[in-house]
């Protein structure tokens, strides 16, 4: 069809695709851009939650340093803070047997997740929610995992050092905290994990985001 038109006709549409697509990233909140977008789940380019981090899943190497820094064993209770399709949480259950919780503001990858742990056998030990990290209880988390953005890891500390009891770890891909220092920091491939272990007593300069 595209070939019947002319050429001008043709340069219209391409700018109106165009033109849709800038309007989207506009609702978005320049959350998603252009050149990442397909790291974007639908339901947040047409009218869904608007996300703190944009979805890019972990690859499987980076899930297994990450449990393996955690120290997760069975029976420990993780909570996956950005869980996207949950492979983290289900691969803390299904190889370390662990439980937990995983939540992310997209109910379609929520429910993607959901799936993947049935199918996984692992249903009766994870939970997926779809849900504010930052409105979530955090206390009875033995190891927190995330995958984020600097920017909220750097608002996540005062609630981490809140509401996680002393010697919980937390273990972030790709992201540190800012001036809080890692206990350890290692790289599968070209990505970085660091390791955090809650403290006793919080250090001043890790109570208040820079």
């Amino acid at each position: 069809m595209l070939r019947s038109l002319s050429s001008a006709a043709r340069l219209r549409i391409a700018a109106l695709v165009l033109a849709i697509i800038a309007l989207a990233l506009i609702a978005l909140g320049g959350r998603c851009m252009l050149p990442t977008m397909v790291s974007c789940s639908a339901s947040t380019i047409f009218g869904g939650p608007k996300l703190d981090v944009p979805y890019k899943s972990t690859r499987r190497d980076v899930v297994a340093l990450m449990l393996e820094m955690g120290e997760v064993k069975p029976g420990d209770t993780v909570i996956d803070l950005g869980t996207g399709d949950g492979r983290i949480l289900i691969a803390a259950a299904k190889e370390r047997g662990a439980h937990g919780l995983g939540v992310d503001l997209d109910p379609v990858l929520i429910r993607k997740a959901r799936d993947a742990a049935a199918d996984a056998g692992v249903a009766d030990r994870v939970r997926f929610e779809a849900a504010d990290l930052f409105k979530t209880d955090l206390s009875s988390a033995d190891v927190v995992t995330m995958y984020l953005l600097p920017e909220v890891n750097l608002r996540l500390r005062p609630q981490l050092f809140a509401q996680l009891k002393p010697g919980t770890r937390v273990v972030s891909h790709a992201f540190d905290m800012g001036d809080w220092k890692p206990e350890a920091k290692r790289k599968a491939g070209g990505s970085t994990v660091y390791m955090w272990r809650i403290p006793e007593r919080p250090p001043v300069s890790a109570e208040t985001p820079r």
